[in-house]
C-alpha cells in the first residue's frame, strides 16, 4: 500500500508542477493591449521559484511579466512572493537558550 501511496504523490506533484508551468511570465498569455495586473502579479509572485528555475532553461521565461499595468501587477507580486517565502519561517523550529 504504502508503494502505491509513493506513485500517486508522484503524479500529484508532476501534474501541479505542469499545471503551474503553464502560467508564468513571459509565456506569451499577456501583452500589451493585455497587461497582467494585480491578480497576475499574485500569482507570478507565488510561481516565482519554478519561474526561476525554468529561466535558466528557457531564454523567454522570465521571473517578473514585463506586460504589467504597473504598480498594482508590482503589489500583487510582492504580496505573493513576501507571504510565500516569509511563511517558510513560521514552520522552522525555535531555537532554546540554554543557561
Amino acid at each position: 500500500m504504502l508503494k502505491h501511496q509513493k506513485y500517486l504523490l508522484a503524479a500529484i506533484l508532476f501534474v501541479g508542477l505542469a499545471t503551474l508551468a503553464g502560467c508564468i511570465p513571459g509565456d506569451g498569455h499577456n501583452t500589451v493591449q493585455r497587461p497582467a495586473g494585480f491578480f497576475w502579479g499574485i500569482w507570478h509572485g507565488w510561481v516565482a521559484p519554478i519561474s526561476l528555475i525554468m529561466s535558466i532553461f528557457k531564454k523567454n521565461i522570465r521571473l517578473y511579466e514585463v506586460f504589467n499595468n504597473g504598480w498594482l501587477y508590482d503589489f500583487g507580486f510582492y504580496i505573493a512572493v513576501i507571504s510565500g517565502f516569509g511563511g517558510l519561517s513560521l514552520f522552522r523550529r525555535k531555537k532554546t537558550t540554554c543557561k
